[in-house]
């Protein structure tokens, strides 16, 4: 296939992803697009495919250098359904940036019958590309402080869109850290400690014994967990047990400002920690994952799931039983997360406490849901997921459906 200045397409995430998980070695690929972009130098797909690899090999600098370099050539990028013929054009708003800034939606529509347009929206910058047709359109910026005066902007360029519009962007605001606790601590049934933000010199103080703690976090007290803004993935995140362990986490990380709460210990009777990570597709919830560890910073990739077949064992349990069980026993706190949020797409990380309630550690959009593990290891998690992947794009159509048909679309929490 060929794209419409007559080079190879876009490769896309969701497939450099598909080929990373498999440990395949990327590197000659790279070179190959490199190769690419260096005979014709309007490549622009060449050149976004390589940055995508480069963001895997940890070059961060030289990837997003690239990424602006695609992006001067072209903003709108179109990976056409691999189930033909397509029955739904998704126009997805995009940020430059690294693989955090976005929504990875490559990854919910893959093998569908959706044609995904990428758009882009640049800082400051005229739109030279023409917006293509579309039957629905989504914000697939993630809340982040890059992301925030774009955000701000979209707010105000959609408000009359006349296609129907998912994940408005004055709604994605709610899911930073802070306004989500503001906003679901005290629901019924959710635990969500208070969350604020805190300059470096705010933190130092409490670390010198000069400022309470109790200030800026009312009825905060250690041990607390810490992180800088936007950071994800456990960069740089941290238990801090009193003020000397304060001090040395200063010390280590230099971010200007962070993210600070109570940490909530949510062992199970076993003395294990479980994560569970959920998708909510206009208000209905489904299992994506859930991770067991002896420790209580998990993360799927770190909790050692491939290694004990007691794990997945309780994870494809937990997957199969989630309707019944986990979905219906937190029915109204996982209604009330919908409502507060405003989103039709976001997924929380969560656990559960030692009385039952669901505690929520963090509330967004662009988490990463994906069906890339392997079936060998995982032959329950496929059929999970393309149950969930179904979902998104009936969600997606079913707004199409009531866009063409004139219909009013259904009101989202105010």
């Amino acid at each position: 296939m060929i794209s419409r200045d007559g080079s190879a397409p876009l490769l896309g995430l969701a497939a450099l992803l598909r080929m990373n998980f498999s440990g395949a070695d990327l590197t000659p690929l790279g070179q190959e697009l490199l190769a690419r972009a260096a005979a014709d130098a309007s490549d622009a797909c060449a050149l976004m495919d390589a940055a995508t690899i480069l963001q895997f090999k940890g070059n961060h600098d030289l990837a997003l250098a690239m990424q602006r370099q695609a992006l001067q050539l072209r903003q709108h990028y179109c990976l056409p359904a691999q189930a033909m013929p397509a029955k739904l054009r998704v126009l997805a708003l995009m940020a430059p940036g690294d693989l955090m800034a976005n929504v990875p939606l490559e990854c919910l529509v893959e093998g569908s019958e959706v044609d995904l347009h990428l758009y882009y929206v640049l800082p400051g910058a005229s739109h030279a590309d023409p917006v293509p047709e579309h039957d629905v359109l989504f914000v697939a910026l993630s809340e982040t402080e890059d992301n925030g005066p774009l955000l701000d902007h979209l707010a105000v360029a959609l408000a009359d869109w006349p296609r129907p519009l998912l994940n408005r962007p004055d709604r994605i605001r709610r899911v930073a850290r802070d306004e989500a606790s503001r906003t679901l601590s005290g629901m019924p049934g959710i635990v969500m400690p208070p969350t604020v933000r805190m300059a470096r010199d705010a933190l130092a103080r409490i670390a010198a014994r000069t400022s309470p703690l109790d200030a800026p976090l009312p009825g905060g007290e250690f041990p607390l967990i810490v992180r800088p803004l936007d950071s994800h993935a456990g960069h740089d995140l941290q238990k801090i047990d009193d003020v000397a362990a304060l001090q040395d986490y200063l010390a280590a990380v230099a971010a200007d400002a962070f993210f600070v709460s109570q940490f909530v210990d949510y062992r199970s009777r076993d003395g294990l920690f479980r994560k569970y990570r959920v998708a909510l597709i206009d208000g209905r919830p489904f299992a994506c994952h859930m991770g067991i560890s002896s420790h209580w910073m998990i993360h799927y990739l770190n909790a050692g799931m491939a290694d004990s077949a007691e794990k997945r064992a309780e994870e494809a349990q937990f997957m199969a039983a989630f309707d019944a069980d986990f979905a219906r026993r937190h029915e109204a706190a996982l209604r009330a997360v919908h409502d507060g949020m405003g989103l039709e797409y976001v997924c929380i990380d969560c656990a559960e406490t030692a009385d039952g309630r669901l505690l929520i550690f963090e509330v967004d959009h662009a988490m990463v849901v994906h069906a890339l593990d392997p079936v060998d290891l995982y032959p329950y998690k496929q059929p999970q997921m393309r149950k969930v992947f179904r979902a998104f794009c009936d969600m997606l159509g079913r707004y199409a459906d009531l866009g063409r048909a004139g219909h009013p679309l259904p009101a989202a929490a105010p």
